[in-house]
């Protein structure tokens, strides 16, 4: 008989540690650490390698009490738990002053050299939103820093698989020794998705740089390249075509208005490019770069683009007309085009009839995000064309503008349309439209 005096187990205490340890990938740090003190079944579980393996870090530029030790805690457990690392990132979010910057700069010193030494799984390493041309880092500090990720990219380029130094926006010399680092025991580097979006500060023009040519053309097994059109050049296109053709599958390029953007870059380049790696597809992501002639130097027709994003990020210029862009530019891409989002200010430029004709001229196009002003009859008739089988388009959301502060007409129109089309709807499409209004 069992002994009355011995206290009764919960069935938690049995549980599989392959059950306990799904369990545990759920909890944050102090949660787990609370967890491995109820038995030592517990603790065991916790200690498994495999809820080490992806980890990230978030500094705070003004950090309250409770960030600080969630910042303090989860340094703790990347060195104690870095020999199981595979998967690393760090974000900073709305760095101030100096004082944080510098002691951000000591802790990743700290941090990289620990990692150097002992981690010898990490595969993966994000490290965003350095903003190294900003007042608040200091000329030693941010050298000091840049040698010190520099090392330890060094240590890491024979396992690293991915890099992300997204919004660095470091000077050319400071980004070309960054990337150097990588090739540097090998004198290549078998990355294959390398993230570069906001990575050199953007003034520069980086398309003429030799330099930087020279430094991609040891990345031998890309992938993914995601980078700014500050960097694109005939000498970048043929590198990738000469190192990386047999692997590249895409290439994410963003252009802002506020970076150069005026080099002229042949069609050929392109075309050669696109030869050697037919498994290649250019997203472009455009942020205030409109005008029309501005778009056809860079959108050539030997580009094989898969997605195009226009935004004008809520600003609006006389010069951005975009029907000769919507009838003449884009459905040169017919043939390829699968994505196309559209964020435009054109309150005095109706793009209902040309944006509908372009949708039916896209043979391939799959998703359609727009926000602009638009009549709400034309998602009356872009579901009709849906259903009809004249597109072949699966997610469509639509924002649309209206000049005035009550909508309430429109938003019955909508449901109206809604209901017409529901069973289309909720049977093979990712649905949403809504007004906005704008007065």
């Amino acid at each position: 008989m069992a002994d009355a005096s011995e206290p009764e187990q919960s069935c938690w205490a049995h549980l599989p540690d392959v059950c306990l340890r799904h369990v545990f990938r759920w909890l944050d740090d102090r949660d787990r650490s609370r967890a491995a003190l109820v038995c030592k079944n517990w603790s065991r579980a916790m200690y498994s390698g495999c809820l080490w393996r992806s980890r990230t870090i978030t500094f705070y530029g003004r950090p309250s009490r409770t960030r600080t030790l969630e910042l303090q805690s989860a340094l703790w457990y990347v060195k104690k738990f870095g020999k199981y690392l595979e998967r690393l990132e760090i974000k900073i979010r709305k760095p101030s002053n100096t004082a944080f910057t510098e002691k951000f700069q000591v802790t990743m010193q700290d941090l990289l050299a620990h990692l150097g030494r002992c981690s010898s799984r990490l595969v993966s390493l994000s490290i965003k939103y350095l903003a190294l041309d900003r007042f608040i880092w200091k000329n030693a500090v941010r050298a000091q820093f840049i040698r010190n990720l520099a090392t330890f990219l060094r240590r890491m380029s024979k396992r690293l698989d991915y890099l992300s130094l997204k919004g660095a926006r470091v000077t050319l010399e400071g980004g070309c020794e960054l990337l150097k680092s990588l090739s540097c025991l090998t004198k290549q580097s078998f990355l294959s998705e390398i993230n570069l979006e906001d990575f050199f500060s953007l003034h520069l023009p980086v398309y003429s740089s030799p330099v930087f040519h020279q430094t991609m053309s040891k990345f031998r097994s890309l992938v993914t390249l995601t980078f700014n059109y500050h960097c694109i050049s005939d000498e970048l296109l043929d590198t990738l075509r000469e190192h990386s053709a047999h692997s590249l599958c895409t290439l994410n390029i963003k252009c802002r208005i506020d970076e150069p953007h005026g080099q002229v870059v042949a069609g050929m380049a392109w075309a050669n490019l696109a030869t050697r790696a037919p498994k290649l597809h250019v997203n472009f992501f455009f942020e205030r770069v409109l005008k029309h002639d501005h778009l056809a130097r860079i959108l050539l027709v030997e580009i094989p683009v898969r997605s195009i994003s226009l935004r004008s990020c809520s600003f609006s210029h006389p010069d951005w007309i975009m029907r000769p862009t919507l009838t003449d530019l884009l459905p040169a891409y017919g043939h390829v085009l699968q994505e196309l989002t559209l964020e435009l200010n054109n309150d005095q430029e109706p793009l209902d009839d040309e944006l509908l004709q372009l949708v039916l001229s896209c043979q391939r196009l799959s998703l359609l995000e727009v926000w602009a002003f638009l009549s709400v009859t034309f998602m009356e008739r872009l579901l009709q064309n849906r259903a009809e089988r004249k597109c072949i388009l699966t997610t469509i959301k639509v924002r649309i503008y209206i000049a005035r502060q009550e909508t309430d007409e429109e938003d019955r129109l909508l449901c109206d349309i809604y209901r017409k089309f529901k069973s289309l709807i909720d049977s093979e499409l990712n649905y949403s439209a809504l007004t906005y209004p704008m007065a």
